[in-house]
């Protein structure tokens, strides 16, 4: 058994099928940032005392009870015993009651997320037949279970060597995905532009690594803190270039291949001047219309020896 402290210890059954489970926290409170309020006059800690908003005075939190408020400015108040009074019984049975295919639940209906170990190793060879058995149907299963207080309806998957658990939102917690969704174009998108963002999308396949997860923003905040504890102004963060350039769709995308470069935009031609206008070519002569030749000279005759 982990160290975790459990937080539910029960059964989970399967028809005839049961064995002894406890419920572990997947998720950890890390070494987050907590700040408090502070006086920059005094550097002291202020406290935050309630204060009765009718009188201003100052009233002690044990002294306070809680109130739904029916009407503006009108409260039902209910104590404790109006909460034990319709708090679901604490069941320790974990009963299967359906199994539905994985993809039928909704990423967005997944809440918070548990282990689910067997609570002793007797029977641990019926967890693991269990395991398995939802491994190779591809189903969820589906129960309820009493967790702080409230009755939660949870789904159960195979996840590694374990069971795991995770409680689902109610429909009503949820804005419809039509409605949200109602003016995105339907229409169908040119198949030519898809082809290239999915060699895109192709390109940037990898495996998941924990650090695309990190919080940039409270690592970033630390480095602020770290700097200002040593009374250091911190580093401003390097701006992200600008592209200002507007291009079409399907440039982008080729331009966004790896490795892949537009063609460079031809430099304008300059404009050629207009070429001079010929003189129009003179008809030649016709036989007729040649004028003769000037007649030779007769040629002296030869002097007789």
């Amino acid at each position: 058994m982990p160290a975790s402290r459990p937080l539910w210890r029960g059964t989970l059954r399967l028809a005839l099928v049961s064995c002894p489970v406890a419920l572990l926290p997947a998720r950890h409170e890390r070494n987050n940032l907590h700040f408090h309020l502070i006086n920059p006059k005094t550097g002291n800690r202020v406290r935050m005392q309630p204060v009765d908003s009718g009188t201003d005075r100052a009233v002690e939190r044990g002294d306070l009870v809680r109130g739904y408020e029916r009407d503006k400015g009108e409260h039902v108040l209910l104590g404790e015993e109006d909460f034990d009074a319709v708090r679901v019984e604490t069941s320790r049975n974990l009963v299967i009651g359906k199994c539905v295919p994985a993809a039928a639940i909704g990423p967005l209906h997944y809440d918070a997320g548990y282990y689910l170990v067997p609570d002793g190793e007797d029977e641990a060879e019926v967890y693991a037949v269990l395991r398995q058995a939802l491994a190779e149907s591809g189903l969820v299963a589906l129960s309820r279970l009493v967790l702080f207080r409230r009755e939660r309806a949870v789904a159960l998957r195979p996840e590694g060597a374990g069971i795991l658990l995770q409680t689902l939102l109610e429909e009503g917690d949820l804005h419809a995905a039509e409605e949200a969704f109602a003016e995105v174009p339907t229409a169908k998108p040119d198949r030519s532009l898809v082809k290239l963002a999915r060699q895109i999308v192709e390109e940037k396949q990898g495996d998941y690594d924990p650090a695309d997860a990190e919080d940039r923003y409270e690592a970033r905040l630390r480095a602020v803190i770290a700097a200002k504890a040593k009374g250091q102004e911190p580093a401003p963060e390097p701006e992200a270039p600008r592209e200002d350039n507007v291009i079409d769709l399907m440039t982008a995308l080729r331009r966004s291949l790896k490795g892949g470069k537009a063609a460079p935009a031809k430099a304008p031609t300059k404009a050629k001047a207009p070429a001079k206008a010929k003189a129009p070519a003179e008809p030649k002569a016709s036989a007729k219309t040649r004028p003769k030749a000037a007649a030779k000279p007769p040629r002296k005759a030869a002097r007789r020896a």
